[in-house]
């Protein structure tokens, strides 16, 4: 099966959903996890680079430069910070929280004008973002996989469930076959209104 990145062209979509209060406060949940999750690896690092400064072999840094290296690895992460193993936080909102931060330093190097990775302020506005995975027997369609429309009021989505919908996706659905859901970013405007963005492929 080949990778979103792999297919020529991508379509996105995106529509207005409606989620119940249980399900705000799983989308703001990890709308916040993702943001604190991209300001823990903008810390690690900025105190990282302060301490290879020292050129001095001090054991205490030395330990400190180990542990820090250690804290960046995906597994000690949410070992490191129990809050992290709540089961309403979706797994791929840390994973691609991770690679939106090695993103923003691989545009720092390939531009030099963007400036280094900074802290995301805390505000009204959050989003995260999740991903769609197939199973080897499935068939590559919308209505199929973990994240997927239910029919054209309704999408699930991981740890949120069902969820109604709005939006101008049935152009797109109806009239296009074997088109698969890859990248999903979930988000909250000023004014409290809830959207998903879809990457069809």
């Amino acid at each position: 099966m080949k990778k979103m990145s792999d297919l020529t062209y991508h379509y996105g979509l995106k529509m207005r959903i409606y989620p119940s209060s249980q399900q705000k406060k799983i989308i703001d949940l990890n709308g916040n996890i993702a943001r604190t999750v991209y300001n823990k690896m903008v810390a690690i690092d900025q105190e990282l680079h302060q301490l290879k400064q020292i050129k001095l072999p001090i054991d205490s840094i030395l330990l400190r430069i180990k542990e820090l290296e250690k804290r960046k690895q995906p597994s000690y992460l949410a070992n490191h910070y129990r809050y992290l193993l709540n089961p309403l936080i979706d797994s791929q909102a840390i994973a691609n929280a991770k690679q939106n931060y090695q993103k923003a330093w691989k545009m720092f190097r390939k531009v030099h004008r963007t400036g280094t990775p900074k802290f995301h302020k805390k505000g009204y506005r959050l989003s995260y973002q999740t991903n769609g995975h197939y199973k080897k027997d499935d068939e590559l369609s919308v209505y199929t996989g973990n994240l997927c429309f239910l029919n054209n009021k309704h999408i699930k989505l991981p740890k949120l469930g069902r969820l109604r919908i709005a939006g101008s996706h049935r152009r797109i659905i109806d009239h296009k076959k074997d088109i698969r859901i890859g990248t999903v970013t979930v988000s909250k405007d000023s004014a409290d209104r809830y959207f998903v963005s879809m990457q069809l492929g």
